[in-house]
């Protein structure tokens, strides 16, 4: 489930009014009021703060003062739709002087999630091996090639007697290892950790 790699906000117009909208990741339900009780003293002319978050289980939308249903429930949606996770969402409103109707701030909502959701930059935690080997001077040549066309982070180089290399890798890759040297390698498991990467 994606999460968003950092804090990111966006502004889109709607018949005058302006909605600002503020994404900003926590997995703290108090740390999550916080920053809306923040964002609500940097706009304290707005009309509306409203707000939709995924923290854990709690699942949560707030109208704050439209009308139900067609604000927070609408940000959740978009949340909810592309399966996010660890996120606070506010919108900031602006009333520009011309009723949007139920219909139209539903639209004005989810479009503005949608918006600073398309301009943040989304991770995935996997889960993934970490390995260790030790090779001669010789197959430096060969490892490095492999794993850099098979796009595998190595994680840490030293060069003693052998050549050790730790590297991460979501795939058992110990039979390519084993074919790379003539069955002269054999890769040891360290442990299995979670990574977050950028999706």
């Amino acid at each position: 489930m994606p999460r968003i790699l950092e804090d990111c906000s966006s502004t889109i117009e709607i018949k005058k009014s302006k909605f600002i909208t503020y994404l900003h990741r926590t997995n703290d339900e108090l740390e999550a009021k916080e920053y809306l009780r923040l964002i609500k003293k940097e706009h304290p002319q707005a009309n509306h703060h409203c707000s939709a978050m995924i923290i854990g289980s709690i699942v949560r939308s707030n109208d704050d003062g439209e009308p139900s249903q067609t604000a927070g429930h609408p940000m959740l949606d978009v949340l909810l739709h592309h399966e996010m996770q660890d996120i606070l969402a506010v919108v900031v409103r602006y009333f520009g002087g011309t009723k949007l109707g139920t219909g139209g701030l539903v639209r004005a909502y989810s479009s503005s999630v949608q918006e600073a959701l398309n301009k943040a930059t989304l991770t995935e935690s996997q889960m993934v091996s970490r390995y260790r080997i030790f090779f001669p001077y010789d197959l430096i040549g060969k490892f490095d090639h492999y794993f850099r066309s098979h796009e595998i982070e190595v994680t840490w180089k030293d060069y003693q007697e052998k050549v050790e290399y730790q590297f991460i890798s979501q795939n058992d890759i110990t039979t390519d290892i084993q074919e790379l040297s003539n069955g002269q390698v054999q890769p040891e498991f360290l442990e299995t950790i979670e990574m977050e990467r950028p999706i």
